[in-house]
């Protein structure tokens, strides 16, 4: 197709940080101080002060450093690489969410440098595995920024990380620093993704990338224009796209292991590449800003597939990204409006701003014929979700508790928090229709409840969990690994339960 000059991303979608010459990052026997420019020394705010520190506790705390986490402090020692202390808090807690916190602590303090280099006297309760990849992750995903649009980014890309981590198997901490590499990589893709404005990345374009990653990372992507669509019934993304003058595309994944497979799991993202609400315009408000990011559901599930194969995922996974924007138009659907889904089922439109669920459910139908095991869907799905738990933990939802469990099991190992809300079927009437089978909006209150009581609808009997990512797509402000702007948010949740699933007995 031809791209315009104001197009973010080429066909093999190179130019973006996260796929442009990732950093190094080693576990090593001793720091390579010559070729470094900073070198951390990890410090616990109790017990003796690691070997080669010139001062005493005394002398920390009157510069203002006591260690707790998340700090840090530098010290200009003489020639050679810049020496940083970085506090990591009390022995007795420390693990591995603690070690990713002061990795990226570290990470920030020396963003000036390419080069840099951490030792970690104690890793706590974390084994050597868990560690290297929480120290890795949390650098990498620290220096991440998105510059793809700057003619001159300021920022020091991160090149070298050298990790010397004390009385651990070196084996064992080189294969976690691996897999921390891989889906830090990851992480950076979805937020890349989401990143981008919506004038960059169409539903087309997503397509594109999609294919693109693909090829590179050992995954088939197949994708369905609009009359495909129109051939399978998926009336809900059909209707949701109608006011846009750009095409939807459902993109179709699938990662196969070598081998028998441990199980076949089902992943839907949500893919709205812009959502101006529709009909039920937004107000122009900051929120709207972010709606760029609506399809932060897809690119998570995108960017999980680029590790599936590097870490040697045992289960088949299929994902369906729902892509399209939510615009006005002479064409859009409207209130009073009923969409038939794939499958026939009817669904009368109460509100337009309310798309993401009828956009998912064509997806969630497909995934049931596919035959999966599982069905876990993520979305930047409700406000509601934003509301009761704020910024930084997501909502989950669903049908079964050991689905739930592997996702609150990952969300635990990624530091990505989850609360898991009731799917209360006495919520249920709330849904109902005069006119249609069910419609898309319940009453004021409980509204993410009510938005994954209309995706069950679909899900049937199958195992199923929902992620509603509308609080926890973006952060106002760099927060350790944190990084301002999306926050590709589930990707590494989805990764963790990806890599072994297996169906629940």
């Amino acid at each position: 197709m031809t791209r315009s000059p104001n197009k973010l991303i080429p066909d093999d979608f190179t130019a973006t940080p996260s796929l442009a010459a990732p950093a190094a990052v080693a576990v090593v026997d001793e720091l390579d101080e010559s070729g470094l420019d900073a070198v951390g020394v990890l410090v616990t705010n109790d017990g003796d002060l690691p070997a080669g520190i010139d001062l005493d506790r005394e002398a920390l705390t009157r510069a203002g450093f006591e260690a707790t986490a998340g700090t840090s402090l530098l010290l200009p020692y003489g020639a050679g690489p810049l020496t940083v202390l970085v506090g990591a808090g009390p022995t007795g807690v420390l693990d591995a969410a603690r070690l990713r916190d002061a990795a990226a602590a570290f990470a920030r303090a020396t963003s000036r440098f390419g080069r840099i280099g951490l030792r970690v006297p104690t890793i706590g309760s974390a084994d050597a595995a868990a560690a290297a990849q929480a120290l890795a992750e949390g650098a990498l995903l620290a220096r991440y920024r998105f510059a793809a649009l700057k003619r001159e980014p300021k920022d020091v890309p991160l090149e070298r990380l050298e990790l010397l981590i004390d009385g651990v198997d070196r084996v064992a901490a080189s294969a976690g620093a691996k897999t921390g590499t891989v889906t830090a990589r990851a992480t950076g893709i979805a937020r890349d993704l989401a990143n981008c404005p919506p004038g960059h990345l169409t539903a087309t374009e997503m397509a594109d990338v999609a294919v693109a990653l693909g090829k590179r990372f050992g995954f088939d992507a197949l994708v369905f224009d609009r009359q495909q669509l129109i051939d399978l019934g998926c009336g809900g993304l059909l209707g949701v796209n109608a006011g846009s003058a750009e095409e939807p595309r459902m993109v179709k994944l699938r990662y196969t292991p070598p081998g028998r497979s441990s199980g076949h799991l089902g992943l839907v993202g949500k893919g709205i590449m812009y959502d101006s609400g529709g009909i039920s315009l937004k107000p122009s408000d900051p929120m709207h800003l972010l709606m760029k990011m609506d399809m932060g559901g897809a690119a998570s599930v995108l960017a999980t597939f680029t590790a599936l194969r590097a870490l040697h995922a045992t289960a088949a996974v299929t994902g369906w990204l729902m892509c399209t924007d939510n615009m006005p138009s002479g064409s859009a659907y409207k209130l009073g409006d009923v969409l038939t889904a794939r499958g026939g089922r009817t669904v009368e439109v109460k509100n337009t701003d309310a798309e993401g669920r009828i956009a998912m459910m064509d997806a969630i139908v497909l995934a049931n014929e596919d035959g999966v095991d599982a069905i876990i869907d993520i979305a930047t799905l409700t406000g509601a979700a934003l509301m009761a738990l704020g910024p930084s933990i997501a909502a989950v939802i669903g049908n079964d508790a050991a689905t739930i469990g592997l996702v609150k099991d990952a969300a635990a190992s990624t530091d990505e928090p989850v609360w898991e809300l009731p799917l209360e079927r006495k919520y249920r009437p709330q849904l109902d229709s005069d006119v249609a089978d069910i419609s898309n909006l319940g009453g004021p209150y409980a509204g993410a409840t009510t938005a994954a009581l209309f995706l069950a609808e679909f899900v049937g009997e199958t195992p199923w969990a929902h992620l509603d990512i509308a609080g926890t797509m973006q952060s106002e402000k760099d927060d350790l690994w944190r990084s301002k702007g999306a926050t590709g948010f589930g990707t590494r949740i989805l990764i963790d339960v990806a890599r072994g699933f297996r169906p629940s007995s």
